[in-house]
């Protein structure tokens, strides 16, 4: 009984939307009819429901934002096509309420929540431009930020589909879709999924709205003096034509007479064929009016386009900016709180990281007032738990790849604005040279290092000798310590830096001391926190020695190559960046096998000493259950510790919760005894 119910509930909805989609016009008032299924008991049927309008939705809803007439438009007598519209638009409008109403109210039923999103996301990705956009846009930014992965997903992909396609509303949802997101940041204090800002990525801005009109004024004036020239080759061909204009009439009278007994014939060809050709012509005519106004129908005025435009930048800065005061003002208080930091601790900042992706891509676009206080965020972001600024107050918490990014993000902000700004970089400078140091590869990005050596070291080109000479050691020192893609990296910037500045070369063959070009500072400091104050020409870059022999083939042959450099101009420079470098051994560090080759004895060992120690193994000897009971003896001891470090950690939660709950008990104690002692009557005198 209840699968027939089921099956007959399922047909009627069917039944319904077919008839609809066949003509919506004359079944309009069934629409009413299937949002009564929403209120069903049944789960299933009100899923169905919901499906099937939307697919109905989808399709009859019209090109254009219908308005209701008023009160004045009512009492006006028109025909009763008119009527008809009104009403169709009219019961339309209110049916399509009723569902945006039951979505909402059902989305916050967890059994809906999924269902309910796809059908609010679809509908705003086909219909943006319809009656009712906001409550569609509220509630997608609302779950923009879910912890549910395909909720998140979803809603992300609406909104960057309705910011890649400005032409299906003409950027009004776009502006619309901004404001809310910067609200929802807003409200949430800034603890929201790092995609809930990276989706503002996908914003696009015109930068030369102004060309077009400089580019017309100029073809106007092309064509004036177009005219003018044409004007007088006019007036010159008619005085040459004059001399000829008595044999060019003494000719056409002659062709008249000829011709006057084949007009009437081809005139009857002729009239045929304007006919077939006048219609083609009006088709096609009537063919692109109708595209073009399409077209401009969906695109806005230039002003118009300006004004918006400006309004969701506005909203983008002042989204990204709020994330960097909170980023800041959050770590100095936790960092005040506890006292001390810890090395590479995230989590507290997660907008931060596309804050600053979003800033490096729209950092031409920054108005120049407000690029000062830009920047003493980045430099106070960048020089978190450093000690080279007692006074100020220091922005704790930040993982090397989010104080890198910051870095990069400055540099980029000078790039782009470069004719108007004169700010002092040497800050950043001396937080990547303390950075290189605090880099790990399994906790930080690689990617993200390498390009801040591309950036702020390959691609500028002004270096002071000593501060070059400074970092072309420390790296050299970074390649010694970490794989074969962040050495890759580093020697790449380290032979770039070599090729710029020229009597930094001498770190190839100095003695210890640094020579004639040894600098202020006569011995190296390793440990210090300023390049400029390191010393870096009286050292040697003797760790390029080692790297020759590196395993890898790439690394020892660029380290081969970099101590060969001699002090001449003429070198090649390198066509290949750090961040090339660095993705292209990351990929075939996946695939690399090293090849070690067996090494011959010494030639100074004398003869019938014996074998060596590995010639002396036979492979054949060993004995492989031996070995396999001995690996199995290994690893069940490692387990065994993993076990105790976890029972030991229960231990201690154990016994911190028995401690809490017996000072628990003691306050509770001391706290009756005290009420008791209130509640004594007093002595009668």
């Amino acid at each position: 009984m209840v699968e027939e119910t089921f099956e007959s509930k399922k047909c009627k909805l069917a039944e319904l939307g077919m008839a609809l989609l066949a003509d919506p016009e004359s079944s309009i008032k069934s629409l009413k009819e299937m949002l009564q299924f929403a209120k069903d008991g049944d789960h299933s049927i009100v899923k169905l429901g919901m499906l099937s309008l939307l697919a109905v939705f989808k399709d009859i809803i019209p090109g254009y934002r219908i308005r209701l007439p008023t009160e004045k438009e009512l009492e006006m007598k028109v025909s009763k096509e008119v009527k008809k519209m009104r009403y169709y638009e009219s019961t339309l409008l209110s049916a399509y309420k009723g569902y945006l109403q039951k979505l909402l109210a059902l989305e916050k039923r967890p059994i809906f929540h999924h269902v309910v999103v796809r059908c609010i996301c679809t509908l705003l990705d086909a219909v943006p431009h319809f009656n009712f956009c906001e409550s569609l846009l509220g509630a997608v930014v609302r779950n923009i930020g879910s912890s549910d992965d395909v909720v998140r997903r979803l809603c992300c992909a609406t909104i960057k589909s309705l910011f890649t396609n400005e032409g299906k509303h003409g950027g009004e949802a776009t502006v619309e879709a901004v404001r809310l997101i910067a609200d929802h940041v807003k409200a949430h204090d800034c603890q929201l999924h790092p995609d809930s800002v990276e989706v503002l990525m996908s914003l696009s801005f015109d930068e030369n709205l102004g060309k077009p009109e400089v580019q017309e004024g100029n073809n106007k004036m092309k064509s004036k003096k177009y005219k003018k020239r044409k004007n007088i080759e006019e007036t010159n061909q008619i005085q040459g034509n004059d001399r000829k204009k008595g044999k060019q009439e003494m000719m056409a009278k002659m062709k008249e007479e000829v011709n006057i007994t084949t007009i009437a014939e081809l005139l009857d060809v002729l009239f045929i064929f304007l006919v077939i050709i006048v219609t083609a012509l009006m088709f096609e005519f009537f063919a692109q009016v109708a595209a073009d106004y399409k077209a401009v129908a969906y695109t806005p005025d230039v002003e118009e386009r300006k004004r918006m435009q400006s309004e969701t930048l506005s909203a983008v800065f002042e989204t990204y900016f709020r994330i960097l005061r909170h980023t800041t003002q959050s770590s100095v208080a936790s960092s005040e709180a506890n006292g001390s930091t810890t090395p590479g601790a995230s989590g507290a900042h997660p907008l931060l990281a596309p804050c600053l992706s979003g800033l490096g891509k729209f950092s031409h676009l920054i108005d120049l007032d407000y690029i000062g206080d830009l920047m003493n965020y980045l430099k106070r972001l960048a020089s978190g738990g450093s000690n080279s600024d007692v006074s100020a107050q220091k922005v704790q918490n930040l993982t090397v790849s989010e104080r890198l990014h910051c870095c990069i993000v400055a540099f980029k902000v000078m790039t782009s604005n470069l004719d108007a700004l004169n700010v002092d970089l040497q800050d950043f400078f001396v937080q990547l040279y303390n950075l290189v140091l605090e880099y790990r590869p399994g906790r930080d990005q690689g990617g993200v290092l390498a390009e801040a050596l591309k950036i702020m070291l390959c691609d500028d080109r002004q270096h002071d000798m000593q501060k070059a000479a400074a970092f072309a050691k420390r790296l050299a020192t970074f390649s010694l310590c970490f794989g074969s893609a962040e050495s890759m990296a580093a020697l790449v910037t380290l032979k770039n830096l070599l090729q710029k500045n020229v009597k930094c070369r001498n770190l190839l063959e100095n003695d210890a001391g640094g020579g004639s070009v040894s600098g202020s500072i006569a011995k190296y400091q390793p440990y210090a926190s300023d390049p400029n104050l390191s010393g870096a020409l009286a050292s040697v870059l003797w760790e390029l020695n080692l790297l020759s022999k590196h395993y890898h083939p790439t690394v020892s042959t660029l380290a081969a190559s970099i101590s060969c450099m001699n002090t001449a101009q003429n070198q090649v420079y390198l066509s290949i960046t750090p961040q090339q470098a660095f993705i292209n051994l990351s990929l075939e560090q996946e695939s690399f096998d090293p090849k070690f080759s067996t090494q011959k004895s010494n030639n100074k060992r004398k003869r019938g000493t014996g074998p060596s120690t590995l010639a002396s193994i036979n492979p054949t000897s060993i004995d492989e259950n031996e070995v396999s009971k001995k690996l199995g003896r290994h690893f069940m001891l490692l387990r065994d510790i993993k076990e105790n470090e976890r029972l030991r950690g229960e231990l201690d939660r154990t016994r911190s919760s028995l401690q809490l709950y017996e000072e628990y008990k003691k306050q509770r104690k001391s706290l009756k005894h005290k009420t008791k002692k209130s509640k004594k009557p007093l002595p009668v005198n």
